[in-house]
């Protein structure tokens, strides 16, 4: 609270003027700008003053932003110290290694490298494109992300997919065949994790699209006694992202089981498999006796001949039918008692 009166104090005593060349007022002065405008004001003074030039150099030289690489396609098989072997022509390195996966401990495909001076990282950057155990790696700064500045928009025109390759085709067949076309930035034939066997394909990415499409046009395709299949990586991918697709199906009744009616609907289908109707049932006599002392199931009794009975004379009335019996007094039935 004292310094911020101290300051405003000072501020009326010098008439608020802003030309003040105090490094609290030039801080204020540049705290609104933009980076970009930063950096264009620190270059032009920069190039203007040694001694600025020389302030700058130093600032970037003790930032690691300056002096980490990442490097990328790497194969399975290689190791940290084959990484620095590789880096170490360009400066001493401070660090390096090659990142596991920490479940199965096995490499990732890239690394890191760390370099002493910063000098020796803008010589790598100088041929970012190495071989390495068989596989071409590629190095960018870790500032600039997996991809690095050079990853343009043109890259899906420069970027290959080569299919149907020799199980016998490494990564250095690959690049020397195509590179007729033109320089190659990265390229190498796609290993198995587990076995390091090729999985027939690979890719190639070239320095401009005008390589990549001559590559393309050529006629002339063969490599290991195979004619290989090369077309953009992109249009590859789409399209074995759509192949992975189940095809969408219109929506509808589920189908009901063959051999049953529906409720409302006639039943036209046959019978299930193995269910007649009706079931014929075999006689009981018929089933194979499953103990080899059962008892024997007797006969059924033969059939009894019929007896023939005598017919019953009926008498038959001369004037037809037969009178209906008397009845009494109140319906009831009239009884003849014989006389004594």
């Amino acid at each position: 609270m004292e310094d911020m009166k101290k300051r405003k104090m000072d501020d009326l005593n010098n008439g608020g003027d802003i030309s003040s060349t105090t490094a609290e007022n030039l801080r204020s002065l540049l705290d609104p700008l933009s980076k970009s405008l930063l950096i264009d004001l620190l270059s032009r003074l920069g190039s203007q003053y040694p001694s600025i030039a020389e302030e700058i150099k130093t600032l970037a030289r003790a930032d690691p932003v300056h002096r980490k690489l990442f490097v990328r396609g790497l194969a399975w098989n290689t190791t940290s110290e084959t990484l620095c072997a590789a880096f170490q022509v360009h400066g001493e390195i401070e660090e390096g290694a090659v990142i596991y996966d920490k479940a199965s401990g096995k490499s990732r495909g890239y690394g890191f490298i760390t370099y002493k001076h910063m000098e020796s990282a803008h010589n790598a950057l100088v041929a970012p494109s190495k071989m390495i155990d068989g596989r071409m790696a590629v190095c960018n700064l870790a500032c600039e992300g997996l991809t690095g500045a050079n990853a343009t928009s043109d890259l899906s025109h420069r970027k290959l997919y080569i299919g149907g390759l020799a199980p016998e085709i490494t990564s250095e067949l690959l690049l020397s065949y195509f590179s007729r076309h033109g320089e190659i930035e990265e390229g190498s034939v796609a290993y198995d994790k587990d076995t390091n066997e090729s999985r027939g394909f690979g890719f190639v990415t070239y320095r401009t699209a005008e390589a990549a499409k001559k590559a393309i046009d050529d006629p002339q395709k063969m490599l290991g006694g195979r004619m290989m299949i090369v077309k953009y990586a992109d249009t590859h991918k789409s399209k074995t992202t759509q192949a992975q697709l189940p095809p969408a199906r219109a929506p509808g009744p589920l189908p009901a089981a063959t051999g049953y009616s529906q409720p409302g609907k006639v039943y036209g289908g046959t019978s299930p498999l193995g269910y007649g109707y009706p079931q014929a049932m075999p006689s009981y006599d018929s089933y194979p006796s499953p103990y080899p002392g059962a008892p024997i199931v007797p006969a059924p009794y033969p059939p009894q001949p019929q007896i023939p009975y005598g017919q019953v004379g009926m008498k038959k009335e001369s004037l037809g039918f037969s009178p209906p019996p008397p009845v009494g007094l109140g319906g009831y039935p009239y009884y003849h008692l014989p006389k004594q």
